[in-house]
């Protein structure tokens, strides 16, 4: 989708996502048939995460440094914090509104109440679906000037029909998505749905304190989010990917170490408060390492393997959980904090240390077309 919204239009690309997210709102209210189910969850881009996996994000940040003119790693990353920082807190409010909710329903005698758990949770999802409309009337608010600019590069590769179209460009987005892959595949073990179960089944943790937990980790995530912008302002996007990610990755390693419940919750909440400073830098990184009509495939593809990496690691989890008395009951946070470090360091030694990386901080002016032998790449 995100590889095709130059072509067919960000606009109508985002009003598609928006409609999409009301159908699979709808069909989850209607239906309890598991396969439509998976297939609106699919199309209609549901995530047990609570975050954006699907390809319409990269569509959003794209028109957006279009329309603000962000062509400087300062504002393109000031911009990536702001929208992470109001994505997290939002997130916060939903998940907090959503259990406050199903848990008036099932206890209040009006409208018809008390209403059961499924029906609750019907009514929440019938929410999700109505937001998906609110959406689509806001993004056909849009005017034109979300819309790409118009390639210059006259004809286009078979490659470049996937958005990008200049050699430099695609092999930065494969070198990125590979680690990303990786990134997303440990991250996967330590899943939002994974603390709250581990949490439950270790310490006893209930309902209430998890979602109040779970509030709390979000809005330091989206704090941390925040507080990312002046650092790749001063160091580069690469540092801040790298070295805030890096000792968030460690705290991760000792959650299941801790002795005690409140221990260990205070542990993943400081986790909290540095893991998401690598995110608004790494869309950064994405944004400038490519020209500006390619940015939407860019931060695309690299989203979309991101959302494959996080598929494979849940069968392995269930392994690992099943048997709540053994060794292997911590070992998610320990598998998802290592290979996340690992993550880290072939980042650095890929495009910090490498030496083809020869990296600008502005993009070219508007008026000037771009070169398919000039990349514009970040600093690092």
């Amino acid at each position: 989708v995100s590889t095709q919204s130059t072509w067919g239009g960000r606009k109508k690309t985002l009003l598609v996502g928006a409609l999409l997210k009301m159908m699979a709102g709808v069909v989850f209210a209607e239906t309890d048939n598991f396969w439509i189910l998976v297939a609106a969850g699919t199309i209609g881009v549901l995530t047990a995460t609570g975050n954006e996996i699907g390809p319409f994000l990269a569509v959003e940040q794209a028109a957006l440094t279009q329309l603000i003119g962000a062509d400087t790693n300062s504002k393109i990353a000031r911009l990536f914090g702001w929208y992470n920082f109001i994505a997290y807190l939002a997130q916060a409010l939903g998940a907090i509104w959503a259990g406050f909710l199903i848990s008036y329903l099932q206890s209040t005698t009006r409208f018809g109440g008390p209403f059961s758990l499924l029906s609750s949770l019907r009514v929440v999802v019938i929410g999700y679906g109505f937001f998906g409309l609110v959406k689509a009337i806001l993004y056909g608010c849009l005017s034109e000037d979300v819309e790409a600019p118009p390639s210059k590069l006259g004809q286009v590769t078979w490659f470049g029909k996937f958005g990008l179209h200049r050699e430099e460009s695609r092999r930065i987005v494969v070198r990125l998505s590979a680690l990303f892959t990786l990134d997303a595949f440990a991250g996967g073990f330590a899943m939002q749905t994974i603390i709250v179960f581990w949490f439950h089944v270790a310490y006893g943790t209930d309902a209430h304190m998890l979602g109040v937990l779970l509030m709390g980790c979000n809005v330091l995530a989206g704090l941390s989010a925040l507080a990312a912008t002046p650092l790749v302002n001063k160091f580069g996007s690469i540092n801040t990917m790298v070295f805030t990610h890096l000792p968030s990755n460690l705290l991760l390693l000792m959650v299941p170490l801790m002795r005690t419940e409140h221990a260990a919750m205070a542990v993943l909440l400081l986790r909290f408060c540095l893991s998401q400073m690598d995110v608004p830098a790494r869309q950064t990184y994405v944004a400038v390492s490519v020209h500006p009509d390619e940015r939407s495939a860019a931060g695309g593809i690299t989203n979309i393997v991101r959302s494959i990496g996080v598929t494979i690691s849940p069968p392995i989890v269930t392994y690992l959980l099943k048997d709540t008395h053994s060794y292997l009951f911590t070992l998610p946070f320990i598998i998802a904090g290592g290979l996340k470090v690992l993550y880290d360091v072939l980042l650095y030694i890929s495009f910090k240390l490498s030496p083809i990386e020869t990296p600008q901080t502005t993009l070219p002016k508007p008026t000037s077309p771009p070169n398919e032998s000039t990349p514009i790449l970040p600093k690092n």
